[in-house]
């Protein structure tokens, strides 16, 4: 029991900040709009970073991360550490590995990251006497609500504000742990937006509590969204990965689930990549050393 409540709080900070007004970014230009204000949910902070050469008179993809208080600046963030994605972004560019893209980081909301990163429509697929679920209100989740102020409000905004490909294969999506799932979650439910999604240390778990009795419950109800909804076999890519350390320690079967999964749906790579690194920890650092794999996945040049 102990176990599983250290767990949980781990999962719950991990990401989570106080708000990043003072991030900054030591390569390229970081925009930040402080509180972006939505109908379907509490305004946040958004961050826009720009590579070192952005020119308005021409065209970029556009990646979607969540958990912006992490991302650029390691000095504003709860734990020390940050994903350095203007560091990442900016050598890919440079060096001709990706196509010129632009990052939009979402700031996720600090006592409420958990119910709006968990999938809301996987719920449907649990028991509906679950004890766990039973725990929560069911209106609590508001992932779907998530996902429409990121397509209805923050797209517009960006795809109006900045000098962006808006089509689906240029629009990437992408988190880690519960990032992770709302970040496939979103390429679910808006095949049309997003082409792509990237999910680093997925908590394929997907149980929030107690995750020795109800992962297997929880990760299953996942798996039977997913098998209803997937959208047609290798129509967009997707990248999960994961680790052996800390919190990633515990998910290997999980994924390999998730694998099969996707293996008897008729995927196959590149449309879909699973990678494991051994050594690697739940932690903004170990995202952060390997971020140039999805990347020049996801957004490489043609």
């Amino acid at each position: 029991m102990i176990h599983s409540i250290l767990f949980f709080v781990a999962l719950l900070l991990c990401g989570c900040a106080e708000q990043s007004t003072h991030q900054r970014a030591d390569y390229g230009t970081l925009d930040i709009y402080e509180n972006f204000e939505s109908e379907y949910i509490p305004s946040r902070e958004v961050l826009v970073w720009l590579p070192e050469d952005y020119d308005a008179d021409k065209e970029y993809a556009v990646l979607y991360m969540h958990d912006g208080q992490m991302l650029f600046d390691e000095t504003t963030s709860w734990n020390g550490q940050s994903w350095n994605v203007d560091a990442v972004a900016q050598r890919l560019q440079d060096e001709g590995l990706c196509r010129p893209f632009i990052v939009v980081g979402v700031d996720n909301h600090p006592t409420d990251r958990l119910t709006e990163y968990m999938p809301a429509k996987a719920l449907n697929y649990l028991p509906q006497d679950n004890a766990l679920l039973c725990r929560f209100e069911r209106d609590k989740f508001i992932a779907d609500d998530y996902l429409r102020f990121l397509v209805e409000e923050l797209k517009p905004f960006i795809d109006e504000r900045y000098s962006t490909l808006t089509d689906a294969r240029n629009t990437v999506v992408m988190g880690s742990s519960m990032g992770g799932l709302i970040s496939l979650y979103a390429l679910t439910e808006y095949p049309e937006v997003f082409g792509s999604a990237g999910c680093l240390s997925t908590h394929t778990p997907v149980a929030i509590d107690d995750i020795d009795a109800e992962a297997p419950v929880w990760s299953k109800a996942f798996r039977d969204y997913l098998a209803d909804n997937l959208p047609e076999a290798n129509s967009h890519k997707i990248y999960m990965d994961y680790g052996d350390k800390t919190l990633d320690e515990r998910y290997a079967p999980y994924q390999k689930a998730v694998d099969a999964l996707f293996a008897e749906r008729g995927w196959r790579r590149p449309f879909v990549v699973t990678m494991f690194f051994a050594g690697a920890a739940h932690d903004e650092r170990s995202w952060q050393e390997r971020l140039h794999i999805p990347l020049t996945l996801l957004l490489g040049s043609e």
